[in-house]
């Protein structure tokens, strides 16, 4: 039985691990429909890890079927692992975004729509 506190150590200084970056994996699969799914791998604290996991994933069922790592800027191929490096701290996405069901924007479609009923 593990006991409901557990009892705290101070942190070595010299073990305090300054990250400023860490490298994020997502596989990419089109669809025959042309749509794109994309799964969030995991986030890694070197790009060696980040490599390591696209080589064990990259023989799993499904992931197989594309296992390459990606280099967008070596390659036109599209499907499979890419691995991005983010800054910690830093919004990433700040122009926001609008969805689009055909040519409208869908805010502006759910206005014109009656209310669901529950």
């Amino acid at each position: 039985m593990i006991p409901a506190t557990q009892p705290t150590r101070e942190a070595n200084p010299e073990e305090i691990i300054q990250v400023d970056n860490v490298f994020v994996v997502q596989h990419k699969h089109t669809l025959p429909s042309g749509v794109e799914e994309v799964k969030m791998i995991g986030v890694y604290l070197t790009l060696g890890a980040a490599k390591v996991a696209v080589g064990r994933l990259g023989m799993k069922p499904g992931f197989s079927r594309h296992p390459t790592h990606i280099d967008p800027v070596a390659t036109d191929e599209e499907d499979g692992f890419y691995i991005d490096e983010y800054e910690l701290d830093k919004d990433h996405w700040i122009e926001g975004f609008v969805t689009l069901v055909g040519d409208r924007d869908s805010d502006a479609l759910e206005r014109l729509l009656p209310p669901m009923q529950s």
